[in-house]
């Protein structure tokens, strides 16, 4: 239970007061904190929230969207990914997640040249305020309007050409489970000292909608136990952060949730 993470957008029902209030109950030790969850609190005031309750903030979620057609958009973008940090850092949050983005017409090529433009000139303000940046690459299927980083691989490659200590990955297992090189790209991002965080939940099969429809631990196909076990092998140390999206889970009591999220955690990933 010391590493057990949840994501507000876990518990997305739950105001992030709620949401503090019953994980602390719980005895969970980490919170991950979504945007919008933060209103009404300003973010020093959610960060303060969380402390009080014996809560340590494990990252603030998310950032990134970087490509688009137009220039004005992505010097938008860049503003609003500066906001994104500045948030963090009054949260107490050490790294922001970045989904990265993907722009129908246009070439994946230009997206993630755009993407890596778009972090390289982050760079400067993270590292002022202290907060990294966590490029989580998104399973395949969001090519082509979510994400143009869709592997470990792709964004090791993009975090070495960056050359910067302020960017890392984030993995979760929803969008790289598939990937029949993961152990060996875990390993190879730790010892780059870039992984930053690792997130689970499982694949349901069927499927019924591929944003809105992800499994508690256990529901699905994710070899979970053996992936943490390859991730913990790295020497990685850090919260395991349960962020699930789901329409059918949502509705439930999230009571009920919360303790099926602790016994999934602890019968299927530990």
């Amino acid at each position: 239970m010391h590493r057990l993470c949840i994501h507000t957008i876990t518990t997305k029902p739950w105001s992030i007061a709620e949401a503090v209030r019953n994980y602390a109950a719980a005895g969970v030790r980490h919170i991950t904190v979504w945007r919008d969850a933060i209103a009404p609190h300003t973010p020093a005031e959610a960060g303060k929230l969380i402390r009080d309750h014996g809560l340590s903030v494990t990252s603030l979620c998310r950032g990134g969207f970087f490509p688009a057609l137009a220039a004005a958009v992505r010097v938008k973008a860049i503003d609003e990914n500066r906001r994104c940090i500045d948030e963090a850092a009054a949260l107490g949050a050490p790294h922001v997640v970045l989904v990265c983005g993907a722009t129908p017409g246009q070439s994946l090529a230009e997206s993630r040249k755009q993407i890596t433009d778009g972090i390289a000139a982050l760079l400067p303000h993270a590292a002022a305020a202290g907060v990294k940046l966590a490029i989580e690459p998104l399973h395949p299927m969001y090519a082509g309007d979510r994400s143009a980083v869709n592997t470990m691989a792709q964004a090791r490659t993009l975090c070495r050409s960056l050359a910067s200590p302020h960017v890392g990955i984030a993995a979760d297992t929803y969008h790289i489970w598939w990937d029949d090189d993961l152990e060996n790209q875990l390993t190879l991002a730790a010892r780059e000292n870039l992984l930053l965080a690792y997130h689970v939940c499982d694949w349901r099969v069927p499927t019924t909608d591929f944003l809105n429809d992800r499994g508690l631990m256990g529901e699905g196909a994710i070899p979970l136990r053996a992936i943490t076990a390859w991730v913990n092998r790295t020497g990685y140390t850090g919260p395991i952060e349960v962020e699930i999206f789901s329409t059918r889970l949502w509705a439930a009591d999230q009571h009920v949730f919360l303790k099926n999220i602790i016994t999934a955690y602890r019968d299927h990933v530990i």
